[in-house]
């Protein structure tokens, strides 16, 4: 995978309840992550930007909910999401991040 493609990949981290229940339990971090990227592209571009060593990569495809506005109906778009299973003692700290 080409250098650029490493920093388009991955969006940013998604923080919810679920994704911080993942995180304590099973050594899960969840990204926000571009809807064309594949499980490869993501195992490297966690790899090589955060110095882990990933295990397993799990996506999923959030669809966009239809909303109402003042103009009708609208849609918020669909994007992706991927849960990041990190080796054991291994762990990505945002806070101190740079």
């Amino acid at each position: 995978m080409n250098q650029g493609r490493i920093f388009k990949v991955l969006l940013g981290p998604h923080f919810t309840e679920k994704a911080t229940s993942a995180v304590g339990s099973a050594n899960q971090v969840v990204f926000k992550v571009v809807k064309d990227a594949t499980k490869p592209e993501i195992k490297s571009a966690v790899e090589q930007l955060f110095d882990v060593k990933v295990l397993g990569v799990s996506v999923a495809v959030m669809k966009g909910k239809t909303k109402q506005t003042k103009y009708g109906l609208g849609r918020r778009s669909t994007w992706k999401k991927a849960y990041i299973r990190l080796e054991q003692g291994q762990e990505i700290d945002f806070a101190s991040a740079e």
